[in-house]
């Protein structure tokens, strides 16, 4: 399945820059039609065998490198606290034997709520190793939700018998308002109010539990891991059951895509929550599967939060680098000016990844004109089609295909399923890697796969050519956010939220389409500080409020709006007016997501006064319209 991906394509300026030689694997498929025009599409290379547990190679390798850093972290001198393979597997064994002796379980399991950490691994592989199920909690739904409304549904859900913070004194208030006496709480650091903290150095003295080796090896694939929270973007959020099976396939799909993992063990500078799958199974996996090392990012892409990920990154060349559109946007400006920072950047670099959205035109190429400026070659940037429920890694782009709305092939060991559904071809998904269903839900299980047993993703694909298939599809949207217009006319949301994002940037982060059983699409406008601050430099970065208001700013997207009216096609792409939100997104409402994913649903549902004003006529004064 490995191969060397070489291509001579024109680069973003103009000029012919090749990529640089990485070893990927080759995805290739046959594909079955039925009568009813549903399409199911197959890998023609069988999945490698693929360990029983994912601890396996936390021993192969602290056997094999044992003091190779595994993980490190910024301390509290700005130096880097690290922690090898021999010492993460001691870690986990002593606190899954404390683990064992609570007699927790998945019906009690651990419950994680500070962010990524040391400790927080540790205490992660603790579980791991003892086979119970642990379950790591966004934690905004703690520190930044004003009524902790998510984090009490997510308790009674799972019913924890332990919950751990590093530091246990910024969650004390959700912890108080959520979690019943009796359950234990445990920490590095920190109190709660009247409640006894258990200290992580008392899990970690703990004495070996005389089952600890029977407990690990009894471990099989349909043990349950983990359990991954939704964004709960249609309600509450679900628990999904992530088996050892679904970690450890799931492992090697990307192994044997991204060959070049196996080229040398990889080092990530990762800031990717946790808590989510892209940060939580791929990342940690990924790093873990191929023995390589983890530096916990302590940054984030935003205007405050991008000075620690450069600070890092002045510090370890990365072989690969994993982020989300917006972190790229943020790093570009940097990569260009600073010349050491991007020698050092792209000194190892075999590829870049995002997920999460789509990739600006002007980030991609911007990457492309410095990557060729320090390597005289273009950097492949992959990208592919996942979710929680697929653990999460089901189509993959080579380095070739790879361009922003581009999501590839099924890679081995998935099978994908295209059902005609209003006009488009709604995807589902079967492999080893898919969820077995949700937490306590057994509904909402049900709901969630046909009657084949495919897993419905909910997003819809197109090929790139109807007469080969073998050429990889394009994301055209999620099934639950296109609506109909009044005149029944379909509205294809994803597409033209990208092309509006497109049109706008970078003045805009992300766009709401409303519509629904109107005569016709208007729009509701994330702003982007970053973006915006070039209009008018004075602006405050988190100053949505003057932003919204400025006429620099609403003059210029009312010109982009016109030039964007001008190429529609018909009404289902017709945008005639639109508003600019002037406040932040609110996570207690189910707007947004800890990694910024914006909720289409939640933000029409919860603005229903500001998308009135959309249609009122005339319109008022906020409202940008061009009709």
């Amino acid at each position: 399945m490995n191969a060397t991906a070489r291509a001579d394509t024109a680069g973003s300026d103009g000029g012919l820059h090749p990529l640089r030689d990485i070893s990927f694997g080759q995805i290739g498929i046959t594909t079955d039609r039925a009568a009813d025009g549903t399409i199911y599409v197959r890998s023609t290379t069988t999945l490698a065998d693929y360990p029983v547990r994912i601890t396996d190679r936390l021993h192969h390798f602290a056997e094999q490198s044992p003091d190779r850093v595994f993980m490190a972290e910024r301390d509290k001198t700005g130096g880097w606290r690290t922690i090898s393979y021999a010492q993460m597997l001691s870690a986990a064994q002593k606190i899954a034997s404390a683990l064992l002796a609570r007699r927790l379980s998945a019906e009690r399991p651990v419950m994680i709520l500070s962010g990524n950490s040391i400790d927080h691994a540790q205490v992660m592989f603790g579980a791991l190793y003892a086979g119970i199920a642990m379950c790591p909690v966004s934690p905004p739904y703690s520190l930044v939700s004003k009524d902790f409304g998510k984090l009490r549904y997510i308790v009674g859900l799972l019913t924890p018998g332990l919950i751990f913070a590093d530091d246990v004194t910024p969650f004390a208030p959700a912890i108080l308002a959520t979690v019943a006496e009796g359950v234990e709480i445990a920490a590095s650091r920190g109190e709660v109010a009247g409640r006894k903290v258990t200290s992580l150095d008392e899990l970690l003295n703990a004495p070996e539990h005389p089952e600890l080796s029977a407990r690990h090896d009894a471990i099989g694939h349909d043990t349950i891991a983990k359990f991954l929270l939704t964004s709960g973007s249609t309600g509450n959020p679900k628990a999904v059951i992530n088996t050892q099976r679904m970690i450890c396939a799931n492992q090697v799909m990307i192994r044997e895509a991204m060959a070049f993992l196996k080229d040398e063990p990889p080092v990530i500078v990762d800031w990717l929550p946790w808590n989510h799958t892209f940060g939580g199974n791929h990342n940690i996996g990924l790093t873990l599967f191929n023995g390589g090392s983890m530096y916990i990012d302590d940054g984030k892409p935003t205007p405050a939060g991008i000075a620690a990920t450069i600070r890092n990154l002045r510090e370890i060349a990365p072989t690969v680098y994993f982020n989300v559109p917006k972190g790229y946007e943020s790093l570009l400006p940097v990569l260009r000016e600073d010349t050491a920072l991007r020698k050092l950047f792209f000194s190892k670099l075999h590829a870049m990844f995002f997920s999460g959205a789509s990739l600006a035109r002007h980030v991609w190429d911007g990457l492309d004109e410095v990557a060729v400026q320090e390597t005289g070659a273009r950097v492949p940037m992959l990208t592919g089609l996942g979710a929680t429920e697929t653990a999460p890694f089901f189509m993959s782009v080579t380095p070739q295909t790879s361009r922003s709305g581009h999501v590839g092939l099924p890679v081995p060991g998935n099978e994908a399923k295209l059902v005609p559904n209003n006009g488009k071809l709604e995807v589902r998904a079967k492999g080893p890697n898919i969820t077995p269903g949700y937490w306590r839900a057994p509904e909402l299980t049900a709901k969630a796969f046909d009657e084949e047993g495919y897993y419905k993703l909910n997003d819809a694909l197109k090929p790139v050519d109807p007469n080969n298939l073998s050429a990889g599809f394009d994301f055209d949207g999620r099934i639950s956010e296109d609506f109909k217009l009044a005149s029944g006319t379909w509205v294809s949301v994803g597409p033209l939220r990208a092309r509006f994002i497109a049109a706008c940037a970078p003045l805009v982060r992300d766009v709401v389409i409303a519509g629904l059983d109107r005569d016709s699409v208007s729009a509701v406008v994330i702003l982007d500080g970053d973006g915006c601050k070039l209009v008018n430099p004075a602006l405050a970065l988190d100053d949505l409020a003057a932003m919204a208001k400025d006429e620099g700013i609403r003059d210029t997207l009312r010109e982009r709006l016109r030039k964007l009216l001008e190429q529609a096609t018909g009404s289902s792409n017709r945008i005639t007016r639109a508003v600019l939100l002037g406040e932040p997104l609110s996570i207690d409402a189910g707007e947004v997501t800890d990694k910024g994913s914006v909720n289409q649903r939640a933000v029409l549902e919860h603005r229903a006064a500001l998308i009135a004003d959309l249609y009122t006529d005339p319109p008022p004064p906020h409202v940008i319209a061009v009709d």
